[in-house]
């Protein structure tokens, strides 16, 4: 190990596990109102399962007795925020943090999952 170095490691795409106590609805949310599909979905019932939409994937992880957390789990970047942001607004999703411009040079907002997750929401700004 004394020549290991992560240099000489590439990295390939990287999504997060997101925990949910009801699987399905998780699923419902980021399929029908943020347009994930489903690709992958393991056990009966589902116990894991991945969802893609472009670039972007959630990894859902059933865990019935999950407590969500105050600190944000993942991180989407998207090309209008604003738009998607009003979206949410419209349908009634749980916004934790409003839509503001940032000093590190995004527009975001946070949002929560129907199981309490928080989702950052960001756009890079010119």
């Amino acid at each position: 190990m004394d020549n290991f170095s992560p240099t000489n490691v590439p990295f390939g795409r990287a999504a997060s596990g997101i925990c949910v106590r009801d699987i399905e609805a998780a699923c419902s949310f980021y399929s029908k109102f943020l347009e994930f599909k489903k690709v992958f979905a393991n056990r009966n019932p589902t116990g894991f399962m991945v969802l893609r939409k472009d670039d972007a994937e959630r990894h859902l992880i059933l865990k019935r007795h999950h407590q969500a957390t105050t600190n944000t789990v993942a991180h989407i970047f998207v090309d209008n925020a604003a738009t998607l942001y009003s979206l949410c607004q419209a349908a009634g999703v749980r916004i934790i943090r409003g839509l503001a411009d940032k000093h590190y040079g995004q527009q975001a907002f946070v949002l929560a999952d129907p199981n309490g997750n928080r989702i950052d929401i960001g756009e890079r700004m010119s």
